[in-house]
């Protein structure tokens, strides 16, 4: 029997015909090339591309050698690795989950000290903006989460594990965290100062003395809190603020704006 098909059904037919090799040859759809590595094969790949600098490609390795084999020989290391791999590459929140998601599963391992620390350095950098790599910027004009997590961070490591050999650096680096986050509170009390609100930022700059001692914007927090008593009338609270800055700082240009303020 002979099917007659009539000429537009004979025209779709041909198009779709053509259609579906196209479709299959134009496919962007790239094969994962990892398919069917061993985990040894699979760390050892990942381990080279992160000595090599490729920090991208190592990390979507160590991601899919956890998926794949999540309590293999290398599960271990690879998560460390995966963590260094994603701070590398400036994925700064990837890095600390990664880091906490070790420390959470391996408390007892000998390199959770390094986990710690590198969760401290992850929150340091993250706390730095984008464009400190092109301009000199004031990190201390912008939000200091990141900075008040990196010297949390620090300040752990350095309480379990203060023989480790990564927390002298720990420590430096607080000092500076310690600094900036003073800096922070003395550029909001400089604000209040600016509005006229003084009891707002004698407070911020008391905060300072009682908090940040031994930074170097000591001198301005204490010349913040005698101008602004005086503004106040707060002679008493002035002159004692005036009294250990002159103290301590006895050369400092504060001095003279204090004694030179006008009480209106």
């Amino acid at each position: 029997m002979q099917v007659s098909l009539k000429p537009g059904f004979l025209f779709v037919l041909l198009l779709a015909t053509a259609v579906l090799p196209a479709c299959s040859y134009f496919s962007t759809e790239k094969k994962d090339e990892t398919e069917g590595w061993s985990e040894e094969r699979l760390y050892n790949e990942s381990k080279g591309l992160l000595d090599s600098g490729q920090y991208k490609s190592a990390a979507e390795n160590f991601e899919k050698l956890q998926s794949r084999y999540p309590f293999g020989p290398h599960s271990q290391q690879a998560q460390l690795d995966l963590a260094y791999a994603y701070y590398k590459e400036d994925e700064y929140a990837s890095a600390v989950a990664a880091c906490d998601r070790f420390i959470k599963i391996y408390p007892g391992s000998p390199a959770v000290d390094y986990a710690h620390y590198l969760k401290g350095l992850a929150n340091y950098n993250q706390n730095k903006g984008l464009l400190d790599r092109f301009l000199p910027t004031d990190t201390a004009q912008r939000d200091q989460g990141a900075a008040v997590d990196s010297f949390n961070d620090f300040s752990e490591l350095l309480k379990k594990y203060p023989d480790s050999k990564y927390a002298e650096d720990a420590r430096q680096r607080m000092v500076h965290l310690r600094d900036l986050l003073a800096r922070q509170e003395v550029n909001i009390a400089n604000y209040y100062m600016r509005r006229g609100a003084y009891i707002a930022a004698a407070n911020r700059a008391r905060y300072v003395v009682e908090n940040y001692q031994q930074t170097t914007v000591m001198p301005e927090a204490l010349t913040i809190m005698a101008k602004a008593y005086k503004v106040l009338q707060m002679d008493d609270l002035s002159n004692d603020a005036l009294r250990v800055l002159e103290l301590n700082f006895p050369n400092y240009p504060g001095i003279e704006e204090v004694r030179n303020t006008v009480v209106k």
